[in-house]
């Protein structure tokens, strides 16, 4: 089944590569959508794809990158749009 979610995640998220490595995992799993980083320091990701390659992006989310700290994640879903053609990094 195609789902869609939207990611909010705080802690210590920017500087530390959670971006790029959120590309990183979502083409290796065939994600596609985008995430960017926040000017309060958050980092907000939308992914699109199988229900169980977006858990997979979700748990890598609550996790991070080495380096980083997560205080939490907030995951709202949302209805399936196929808008996306590939994954990437927004600034």
């Amino acid at each position: 089944m195609l789902v869609r979610t939207h990611v909010f995640v705080t802690g210590r998220v920017q500087g530390v590569f959670f971006r790029a490595e959120t590309r990183r995992e979502a083409k290796k799993h065939n994600v596609k959508g985008w995430v960017r980083n926040l000017s309060d320091g958050r980092v907000e990701a939308v992914f699109e794809g199988e229900d169980n390659d977006v858990k997979i992006l979700i748990h890598f989310c609550k996790q991070g990158p080495p380096g980083a700290r997560i205080t939490n994640a907030d995951v709202i879903w949302e209805r399936y749009s196929g808008e996306f053609k590939d994954f990437e990094m927004r600034y």
